[in-house]
């Protein structure tokens, strides 16, 4: 399942023309997103964008090295763990300023992913994911005794003081814009990588690993590399969250379920796409919010029964996800077209 990738093409042989049709689409999608703010005013509504912006650029995030390296983290929650806790320590109680706090927060889960991709990356497959839970789990178990990070009881950021400077405010509108631009920064960082050589790299560790090794690609050290980039976003998506909710504590910001929806979102939408995961990303938050809006508290968990149904279908009918399915229907349909073509120039002959 996790094995095939595909890719929205945004440049090719295709020609310019379909350059520009792409173009165009994601100027017209990125001008809606800028203007919803001002047509979508309602609290709730607002607040449900935001929650699609933030589950999006996770989703991203982590497919830098589920995607497209294809070491398929299910831990990945650690490092949004530690990105939140970072930033909430720092400003709370040291009173940083919290933009500085997410970058630190980025750096540090960095630092401790290259300490687990150490020991982690001697594991292949399904021995890897289960590593990456381990390692998860450990880390909560650390902040639930921490007495220090408020251990079970969490940490409150206080409301002293609003503004951009504090990333503190009394609206939901201000916090949508920040979810935009992480998105947007987290996105340009995977269009570079994936036309890079460090996407080319990624991409042979993934589908030939032998043969990458071969040609005298280090396997661990560019898995290590994917892993790091992709734990400095994941950690400044989970120092969001904290400022954005002036409450953590262990199990809202390093429960399991956190990094299924970041595989989830991705294999969703298309693992190894750039814009996959934004559209796994709004179909399960808007599954996650519904459940919760229609059942309440007598349905809890009834979002995890539906992901698991969504796994499922998936893996045995899209294997590609949405896009990857998307984009085949297109092709099949040039191709038939192209064979239509072909055989009335025969015919006319």
């Amino acid at each position: 399942m996790l094995k095939n990738s595909s890719s929205l093409p945004l440049s090719g042989p295709a020609g310019a023309k379909g350059f520009n049709k792409v173009q165009l689409l994601l100027l017209a999608l990125l001008l809606l997103a800028l203007a919803l703010p001002l047509y979508v005013t309602g609290p709730t509504h607002l607040n449900l964008a935001i929650l699609i912006l933030m589950a999006a650029q996770i989703g991203v995030s982590w497919n830098i090295v589920g995607g497209y390296a294809g070491q398929v983290s299910l831990g990945h929650v650690a490092f949004y763990g530690i990105g939140a806790y970072t930033s909430a320590i720092l400003f709370s109680i040291y009173h940083v300023n919290p933009w500085i706090a997410m970058l630190v927060g980025g750096v540090i889960a960095s630092l401790v992913s290259l300490v687990i991709g150490w020991s982690c990356f001697r594991l292949k497959g399904h021995y890897f994911a289960m590593a990456t839970i381990a390692v998860a789990e450990i880390i909560q178990i650390i902040f639930t005794n921490w007495d220090f990070a408020g251990a079970a009881v969490g940490l409150t950021i206080p409301m002293a003081e609003e503004g951009w400077s504090k990333m503190i405010f009394a609206g939901k509108e201000p916090y949508y814009y920040i979810a935009l631009g992480l998105l947007l920064l987290t996105l340009l960082a995977n269009f570079i990588i994936e036309r890079s050589y460090l996407g080319y790299y990624f991409r042979a560790i993934k589908d030939e690993p032998d043969a990458a090794r071969s040609l005298g690609v280090s396997l661990s050290k560019y898995k290590q590399i994917a892993f790091a980039v992709s734990s400095f976003f994941t950690a400044m998506g989970g120092s969001l969250y904290a400022q954005k909710e002036l409450y953590i504590d262990p199990t809202s910001v390093l429960g399991t379920g956190i990094s299924i929806k970041m595989a989830l979102v991705s294999i969703l939408g298309g693992i190894g796409t750039l814009f996959g995961p934004l559209v796994g990303a709004g179909l399960l938050t808007a599954i996650e919010e519904g459940t919760r809006t229609f059942f309440g508290g007598t349905g809890r968990g009834t979002d995890l029964i539906i992901y698991a149904a969504l796994i499922i279908v998936i893996a045995v009918y899209y294997p590609n996800g949405i896009l990857g399915y998307i984009k085949s229907m297109f092709a099949r349909r040039e191709a038939i077209k192209a064979q239509a073509n072909h055989a009335d120039k025969e015919a006319g002959k």
